[in-house]
């Protein structure tokens, strides 16, 4: 199975490993060049999501806002609980101009690969 997928006209796909490199979550941190986007909602967000990962929900990105300073002008990968909602999002910001894939299988398959999840408080977090 390929590590990333690109559909015909969607953004690319990668899986948990590819992101977790990508965004230094990974072993041997050396080829992180990415900003990792949680696009849940707030209350998934402060249960459990990456450390280090810049959060928009994507209810906020679909009504316009703007992404936030740290992952402005950065590669982005995207994440969700699921990879529905991050598929969605890397759609709209690869439309908007922006450099973004989405993961496979979210923070689930995060979380299940034994990569950090944290809470709001810096704890051990849970997916929501």
């Amino acid at each position: 199975m390929s590590i990333l997928r690109r559909e015909r006209s969607g953004p690319g796909r990668v899986n948990v490993q590819v992101a977790a490199a990508r965004t230094g979550h990974g072993e041997g941190d050396g080829g992180a060049d990415a900003v990792l986007l949680d696009v849940r909602e707030p209350y998934e967000w402060q249960a459990g999501h990456a450390p280090g990962a810049v959060h928009l929900s994507l209810s906020a990105l679909a009504a316009g806002a703007g992404l936030p300073a740290r992952a402005q002008a950065r590669p982005l990968v995207v994440i969700c609980r699921s990879g529905n909602r991050s598929r969605q999002a890397a759609e709209l910001l690869v439309a908007r101009g922006s450099q973004a894939v989405d993961v496979i299988g979210g923070m689930r398959d995060w979380a299940a690969a034994g990569l950090p999840v944290v809470d709001a408080r810096g704890g051990n977090g849970t997916i929501a």
